[in-house]
Formats: structure tokens, sequence, C-alpha cells
């Protein structure tokens, strides 16, 4: 009670601050900023980095405070948000705010004793996860979380808890029909684009598959990315819901649906350090399907030298623990482990990518056969959660429903209620600078890099050049000549084009040899 008359008595006596807009991206952290010689920050004492609570019209929020000496970021008499900042708080800017110290995480305990290594309850992870959520954790304190989870591996049981709280906290979707269906990938493979494929298949089927994906953070496209290039994909959430009961699915971008949103804001962190261990892993995808309605969803695990899994035991070893945690969360799960050894499709790059998804729907005579392939057989295990189809018959009806031209059409319609946008499979709207890898010697390609050509295609503009990015023009087991084309290379600028030639000229990417050495792995359908 003190501090609360306190507090009153220093807004009282001090002038408010006028609100500014910092544009400044802080990707998922609410950032407040505030000049050194600003008479509130003596007042109150506050520290850079410190945890404040930013009050206007009624609304409020948590964020990290950084301190200023530039009038020109902000002046004496404003408070300054970062752009999620003050998108979060809602309020125009020169609006006056108030501003103070906020309440440390009740949760902060139970952090501890995950940094000590102790195993956390159900409660604990709930408390944790509503306070990640609630933005009340600064980046230091979200790092320590993810790495003492990295760490001290979570058993199977801590793997539930972090599910289901993360499911539990922001909207959680009830489409009130059984099945509601959804695919997911763990990532890993440039241009596996299948999703796009798998949905319009199931859809026109009429099974109900409420698609959100998600952006490239590290990789040269998401689904999202590249479906941004034939329609609009950040949809409020009303008009996603009429959309999918319409439609019967979409292709959005799940960054304003509000599923899962701790898993978005522990995504900020794990993506920097390079974290994905298997149980975190489990709870952001578990979670969101969940918080989405879906009933049942199918896992695609790619493997291979290149992928995020390297061997088959570790492939059967994630499969375990994903079946476990999805049926303690009520979800039927089916797995798939896939071939992950090289790129899916022949494009790397929103645009590239977006060609070979459109002449798959339109059975293009260059359709790329492997997307088309995967595809096919990922929609028909959807397929068969349908009841009336029986086990075995789903890759023959996929494959109907795709040939008849009846996946184009409901793509055709999909896109058309999102939003559509110019496009031409036949001249996609390719980067201006380009050049070509050829091949240096005689042989058989016995091997490709996803993680080096992700890396070339990032480097030239993808995805934030929709028109930037590798196409590739050879697969593993192909014979090649010298100079033949392995791959060309579209960068949006002179600059980003000498970046991805020099990373090119330092390791192709793809290993020429005999065809003895190559490998073919054994993968599970």
């Amino acid at each position: 009670m003190t501090q609360a008359v306190g507090a009153s008595l220093t807004e009282d006596r001090l002038s408010p601050l006028a609100l500014k807009r910092v544009g400044i991206d802080t990707y998922r952290e609410n950032v407040a900023y505030m000049h050194r010689e600003c008479d509130r920050y003596r007042a109150e004492g506050f520290q850079a980095l410190a945890k404040v609570e930013v009050r206007a019209n009624g609304r409020a929020i948590l964020a990290t405070l950084n301190v200023v000496d530039d009038a020109a970021i902000v002046d004496c008499g404003e408070l300054g948000l970062s752009e999620d900042a003050f998108a979060s708080l809602g309020v125009e800017a020169g609006q006056p705010v108030s501003i103070r110290q906020a309440e440390p995480p009740a949760s902060i305990p139970a952090l501890h004793r995950k940094i000590a290594g102790e195993r956390l309850t159900r409660d604990d992870f709930h408390h944790i996860i509503r306070d990640i959520a609630e933005r009340r954790y600064s980046k230091i304190e979200l790092t320590a979380f993810v790495v003492a989870c990295d760490q001290n591996e979570l058993d199977r049981e801590e793997v539930f808890y972090l599910s289901d709280a993360m499911s539990a906290v922001g909207r959680r979707l009830d489409w009130h029909e059984h099945p509601v269906v959804d695919k997911h990938c763990i990532g890993g493979i440039p241009g596996n684009r299948t999703s796009m494929l798998v949905v319009p298949i199931v859809a026109a089927h009429g099974l109900l598959c409420p698609k959100t994906s998600s952006r490239a953070i590290t990789s040269p496209s998401g689904t999202a990315d590249t479906m941004e290039v034939l329609a609009r994909v950040d949809l409020p959430f009303e008009q996603l819901g009429e959309l999918v009961r319409t439609h019967r699915g979409c292709l959005a971008w799940g960054g304003t649906s509000e599923l899962s949103p701790a898993d978005d804001v522990l995504i900020s962190v794990e993506r920097p350090l390079s974290v994905d261990a298997p149980g975190q892993m489990v709870a952001s995808i578990l979670s969101k399907k969940v918080a989405a309605g879906s009933t049942h969803l199918l896992l695609d695990i790619p493997i291979g030298p290149h992928a995020k899994v390297r061997s088959m035991p570790e492939a059967r070893r994630l499969r375990k623990l994903f079946e476990f945690v999805a049926a303690r969360m009520g979800l039927t799960l089916d797995v798939v482990i896939t071939d992950g050894s090289q790129p899916v499709g022949c494009g790397i790059g929103p645009a590239l990518e977006a060609r070979d998804v459109m002449r798959v729907l339109t059975n293009h005579p260059q359709a790329p056969m492997d997307l088309r392939q995967k595809a096919l057989r990922l929609a028909g295990r959807m397929l068969e959660f349908d009841p009336d189809v029986r086990g075995g018959d789903g890759f023959g009806l996929a494959r109907d429903i795709l040939d008849a031209g009846r996946a184009h059409e409901k793509m055709q319609a999909i896109i058309a209620a999102q939003g559509r946008r110019p496009f031409d499979a036949d001249a996609p709207p390719l980067a201006p600078h380009r050049f070509e890898v050829t091949a240096h010697l005689a042989g058989v390609v016995t091997a490709i890099d996803n993680l080096k050509l992700a890396r070339i295609a990032r480097l030239a503009g993808a995805p934030r050049a929709v028109g930037a990015g590798v196409d590739m023009r050879v697969r593993i087991g192909e014979s090649v000549t010298p100079g033949q084309t392995l791959y060309r290379v579209y960068a949006a600028f002179p600059n980003e084009l000498t970046l991805a030639r020099q990373a090119s000229e330092r390791d192709r990417g793809v290993a020429i040899g005999r065809a003895e050495q190559v490998t073919r792995l054994n993968v599970e359908c």
C-alpha cells in the first residue's frame, strides 16, 4: 500500500511523458527508451535493462528499459517504445504515458530450480510460460530458461507439461467438427513446400485444414513467405476463421493468430543461439496445433546428412517422444520419416518455390516430380484421417484430386479469399542479377549440401527479396559433364550477388564423384 501511494505522489509531482514511436524492430521483445536526464528516470531510480510497466489510456505493457543520451531518439519529456511495444500498447504517439518499476515474475524461483538441474512440476511450467507470454521475462531470463531446458534435458513428462502450458496460454480454437487435420515438417530442407500442395488437396476432399505457417528466420523461405508471393497471409483472426469455414483450408501466417504466444517469444532466443532441443521442438509444434483446434496431425521428419535429424535411430527416438506427448494432449498423430538428403523441388527462395508449387498444381510438364510425389504421399496419409477413406487408398485419391485439377481450383479459391497477388508461374518475378554454378568435372552428383545451398540463397537476398534464391538443375545420382549448370543463383542487388558468388566459389554445395559413391537413404514413407 505504501509503495502504491509513493508511486502516485511521484506521478503527481512529475510531468507526464509523451509517447514516442521509435522505429526499431526488437523482434518479439518490448523495449522502452528513456533519456538519462529525464526527471522520472532520476526520481524512480531506474536502471538500464530493468523491467518496467508502461501505462496509457487504461492499457499496460511490460518492457525492458534502455537508457539513451541522444535526444534525437527520445528527449527528456518523452518515453519511446520499440515497434513491437508500440503495437502492443495500441496508443497513438504523443499520448501521455506513465512508467514504473515492474514486479519481478513470480515464477523466477522455478526458473532457478531448472537452472540448477531440478525436475519441474506441471504447475511450475504453467507459471513460467504464463510469465513468458505476458513478457515478464527479460531476454537474459528467457535465454537462461532455454539453455537450462537444453542442457538439463527435459524428460518426457516435462515435455508434456511444457507443451500443455504453451497451448493453454493465448487463444484456443474449437471448430466444432471432427476431424480437423494439419500437417507439419520439422524443417531444415530447402524448397520443401509440400504444405502448399497438401492443403488444397485435402481441402478439396472436404477435410478441414486450418494451416497457419511461419515466416523464415534462418531459411531462404518459409511457407508463409512463399504463399505471400501469391496472396496475402497476414489475415485478421476473425477473417481467418470465416475463410477456413468457407473454403475448408487456408495458408496464412501464424503471427496474427495469437496461438501459443509464448512459443514465438521463446523462438526469438532459440534461433540466435541455434538451440533446437528435441523437447522444445515437440512442445513448440504440438502446442500450436492443439491451440489451433487440430485433432489429427501428420508430422514429416526428414533425415539426411545435412538435415536436422541425421540418422534413423535419432528419427525414431524423436517420433516416440512426439507420439507420447501427442497422446497425452489428445492429438491423433501420424509420423512420416522422409528423405532429407537434398532439397525438394527445384526452387529455393519465395518466387522460385511458388513457381514449383503452381506448376505441380497445374500439372505443368516442368513440374518437379519429387515435390509432386512427396506431396501426394503426405496428402494421401492425411486423407486417411477421414474415417470414410480406407487405409492405403489415400495416395490414389490424392493423385486423382490433383490430376483432375480440383486441388488447383481449391488453391485458386483460397488465394482469392486471402487476397490475390499477380503471379505467373511461367514468368515468375525473379531478381535481376544472376550467375550459374557449373560442374568442374565429369561424374555423378553424389551429395547436395542443404545447409550450404540455403546459405547461398540467403546471401543472394532470400527471403527479403522474393525473387532471389537458387534454382537447382541437378539431383543426386544424375550424371554431369564439365561446364554443365548445377544451379543458377538470382540476387536483387550486385553486392548480394557478389556475396553469393563468393560463397559458391568456396564450396559449391554439390559433390561430384563416381556412381558407387552415391548413398541412398532407406527411409520410411
